[in-house]
């Protein structure tokens, strides 16, 4: 009997950033397409310390997780949707910037644009170009819609989401879509929650004028049947919602009490246009990295050249680095990579880059229960992002591979 062969090994050294500390003096063992050791170096076993690394190794450079972001609608003028070569235009643009774990997703729109787009978004879940599918609607506010379209929402319809599940499957990935968001007033008997975790979907509240008393209690119930990591997602929190005031609280107040219980995880888009520095500054300082998902929410101009593209039908004009839409102005999605978000928040908020780089890789790969994402420690998938001190000139390896 032929034994096999022995798994290829690599050594990697430089500042390491794992789930619990950024070491300065730190090793990353590889075999094949696992991660064997992540630590400091000094605690590297005896017989690793000759493992070779690669070609070209600079020693000081920074090694992170493969980011995972949780919420995109496109890149390099493609965007998620029904188009194949759009979606996977996307997709590849982001993973050459350190994003190894990408959910696409969809923008409310006609019922046949989104089983179209679920079904083109799950053949790239099954071919393992993207880890999940995003419903960002229709049961959305007409008042907090932001660049959604208005003819396109609805009240909560579970028929629709069993027709996009099977549209799923029939695509090959049953368990592709991931989560969807919803406001809890389209949801009146609350039915929606439950219908969800039949499928496997998340539930994410967002783009909502509820007041703070309903969007609590649809957290509430969320949280009572949340299927993956157990804990509802707030879409971008404090886009698509009312502002929080001291006599009218609304949605905000509701997200963050519910994040700072540990019931609830909240998106943030730290790309320096959606929210001001001190708003994340606050975010992270009231529950942490492990209660924040630093998301891109890109559209199709990312990586592209300033100019007029379009979601989800509607035309959008981008200037200065922020998209609005040329029909109302409102904010349409965002042109930032998520190692851009990640260094944004570490060099303009002050984020302490361990906690800036767990918002963006271990706490979005737990909430949507991507087992094995998101992490440098022993056993998980060898995804990471080599970044210069300057967090830029990203070099990535998915699944053993460098890019």
């Amino acid at each position: 009997m032929t034994p096999a062969p022995s798994p290829a090994r690599t050594l990697l050294t430089g500042r390491v950033v794992t789930p619990t500390a950024d070491l300065p003096d730190g090793a990353v063992v590889l075999e094949d397409e696992r991660i064997v050791f992540a630590g400091a170096a000094r605690d590297l076993p005896a017989a690793w310390q000759r493992t070779p690394a690669p070609d070209g190794w600079a020693p000081g450079a920074t090694i992170l997780p493969g980011l995972v972001d949780v919420h995109c609608h496109g890149g390099a003028g493609g965007e998620v949707g029904p188009d194949p070569a759009a979606t996977q235009a996307a997709a590849a643009h982001h993973l050459r910037h350190g994003t190894t774990s990408l959910v696409g997703s969809l923008v409310s729109a006609d019922r046949a644009t989104l089983l179209a787009g679920a079904r083109t978004a799950a053949t790239l879940v099954a071919a393992g170009d993207l880890a999940g599918v995003h419903l960002e609607g229709p049961f959305l506010s007409h008042a907090r819609r932001g660049a959604q379209r208005a003819d396109a929402l609805s009240d909560v319809d579970t028929d629709l989401v069993a027709a996009l599940a099977r549209a799923a499957a029939d695509a090959g990935a049953p368990q592709a879509l991931v989560q969807m968001t919803f406001a809890p007033e389209r949801d009146p008997g609350s039915r929606l929650p439950a219908a969800l975790a039949t499928h496997g979907i998340l539930p994410a509240v967002g783009h909502t004028d509820a007041d703070d008393t309903l969007v609590a209690a649809a957290l509430r119930t969320a949280l009572e049947t949340a299927p993956r990591g157990g804990r509802p997602l707030v879409t971008h929190v404090f886009n698509g919602m009312p502002p929080l005031h001291h006599r009218s609280p609304g949605p905000v107040a509701a997200c963050l009490s519910a994040a700072a219980r540990g019931e609830a995880v909240l998106e943030v888009v730290g790309d320096g246009v959606h929210l001001a520095p001190g708003t994340v500054r606050m975010l992270f300082d009231l529950v942490g990295g492990e209660g924040l998902c630093l998301v891109t929410d890109a559209m199709a101009a990312s990586g592209m050249p300033e100019g007029t593209y379009q979601l989800g039908g509607q035309e959008v004009r981008v200037t200065g680095g922020t998209a609005r839409l040329v029909d109302g102005g409102a904010i349409a999605g965002g042109v930032a990579t998520l190692l851009d978000v990640v260094r944004w928040c570490v060099q303009e908020v002050g984020v302490p880059l361990l906690e800036a780089v767990t918002a963006a890789s271990a706490t979005p790969a737990e909430a949507l229960a991507l087992a094995g994402r998101g992490r440098l420690e022993a056993g998980a998938r060898a995804d990471l992002v080599v970044v210069d001190d300057q967090l830029a000139s990203p070099r990535v390896m998915r699944c053993g591979a460098w890019l």
